[in-house]
Formats: C-alpha cells, sequence, structure tokens
C-alpha cells in the first residue's frame, strides 16, 4: 500500500494497538512505584509540530509567484519509536513518521481573460524511516536489590541518526505557461515523489509517569534534499529539510 493512502486514523490505530499490547504482556512485571526487572527497551507514539525549511528553487519559485510562504508548508506531524536498550545510557531507536501540508494558492501578479485569479492548490508530504543512537544524560533508574528497578523522575537525551525519507509534491490547478509569446494559462496536475537519504538530529527530555510509563518532549532537525521527477524539469533538488518539536508518550518493556 502506497504510503500516501495510509490515513492519520489508521496510523494512531496502530500506534496506539501497539501500545496497548506492550502493556497488557508487561502488566505482571510492574510493582508499586519499581519494575521486577531493568527496562529492555520502550515504544513512544509522539505528536507535534514540523516545520519544511522549504528551500532551493522550487519553493523559491512557488513563493515568488504564487501566494504562498515558506511557512505554508509547516504541518502537523505524527509518528511512533521503538527503542532496544544496548547500555545503562544508551539505546537504538527504529522510527517513523508523517507529516504533510496542503495549502490553496493564486498568481500574485497575474489573471486569467475574465479578470479572475489563476488558482491551484499545493500539497508537501515527508514521511521518513530511520535508525538512531538515543543517548541519555543521567541513568534512567536504579536497581534495588537483584530484582527491583526505579525510574528517575527526569531524565534529558539526545541523539542522530539516519535512515530514508518519502516525499511527495504535488500541485494541481492552473498555470501559465511562461515559454509562450501570449503566456497561454493552462490546467494541469504536477506530482514528484521520491526516496532519498535523509539524517537527524535529536535533544528532549523524558518525565516518569508510573513505572511502565513516560511522557516526552523533543525537538528534532531533519536533512534530506531528494530529486524531482520530470514534471518539474528544470528545477534542482528539493529541500526536505526541517526542524519538528513533537510531544508523546512512552511504555517501557
Amino acid at each position: 500500500m502506497a504510503l500516501r493512502s495510509v490515513s492519520l486514523r489508521t496510523l494512531g490505530i496502530l500506534l496506539g494497538g501497539a501500545l496497548f499490547g506492550a502493556a497488557t504482556a508487561a502488566a505482571q512485571s510492574t510493582g508499586d512505584g519499581f519494575m521486577f526487572r531493568t527496562p529492555r527497551g520502550s515504544l513512544t507514539v509522539r505528536a507535534g509540530y514540523d516545520q519544511a525549511l522549504a528551500g532551493g528553487d522550487l519553493f523559491s519559485f512557488v513563493t515568488t509567484q504564487m501566494t504562498l510562504r515558506r511557512a505554508d508548508f509547516g504541518a502537523f506531524t505524527i509518528g511512533g519509536d521503538l527503542a532496544a536498550t544496548i547500555s545503562k545510557r544508551l539505546d537504538i531507536v527504529f522510527g517513523a513518521s508523517w507529516s504533510g501540508s496542503r495549502k490553496a494558492s493564486e498568481y500574485r501578479n497575474w489573471i486569467d481573460n475574465n479578470n479572475l485569479p489563476i488558482t491551484q492548490n499545493t500539497a508537501l508530504e515527508r514521511a521518513p524511516v530511520t535508525v538512531s543512537l538515543k543517548w541519555y544524560a543521567r541513568p534512567r533508574g536504579r536497581a534495588v536489590g537483584s530484582f527491583a528497578w526505579v525510574p528517575a523522575r527526569l531524565v534529558p537525551f539526545a541523539g542522530a541518526g539516519v535512515g530514508a525519507m518519502w516525499s511527495r509534491f504535488h500541485q494541481v490547478g492552473d498555470f501559465i505557461d511562461f515559454a509562450s509569446d501570449s503566456n497561454n494559462v493552462f490546467h494541469d496536475d504536477f506530482a514528484s515523489e521520491s526516496w532519498t537519504f535523509t539524517a537527524h538530529a535529536f535533544a528532549g527530555l523524558e518525565m516518569n509517569v508510573s513505572p511502565r510509563t513516560f511522557l516526552m518532549g523533543e525537538a528534532r532537525y531533519t536533512w534530506a534534499r531528494a530529486s524531482l521527477s520530470s514534471d518539474f524539469s528544470g528545477f534542482g533538488r528539493m529541500d526536505l529539510s526541517g526542524l519538528s518539536v513533537t510531544a508523546g508518550f512512552g511504555m517501557r518493556m
């Protein structure tokens, strides 16, 4: 199934179901204020805002010629992370997220023969799939005796990783043919969809809620550039970099 066909509702159900399953399976391993063993990992669901930087000549063109701003490519984001503990302060994290913006626009300085605006819709979707190393600035908890583990209240973290990002840039509506002598207006549907390499760095804070659960907040910067399809010939690679700020809920396993 193509990524664009997966709805936010479906993604939320899958992530919520995974958390519920983890909680059910681990219910017998939690004590009153402690766990009966050191956690082996965690599952986190997070959501927030992702602002695409919208750099490069394609975004420069659409923000200059059309009534779009770079801020219009910021969007709601949702994602999940599955972490496996490597050491007391280090995890390996497998993650995936999605963000998507859609904005109506028109040409800034042009109208059609009926003195009406020349309108179109522009959408940008990004979905990275990544692997990261996550380092904690202090121990996440302490062992009490041989069988109990007590989580710390607040634990800062930072990390970095790499992966692959799926993206889709889509414009549909009326456009001006600047190559024609009369600047003809035509209707069309342009799209570019691809996978590309991505890297990221992040930092944040986890706050313990119970022996099994925690809340988290994170800021993440992502680097990525993608080639465009022949629909956008003449433009260079599309800059997909951006900064996201998210908050979420986690379950220790």
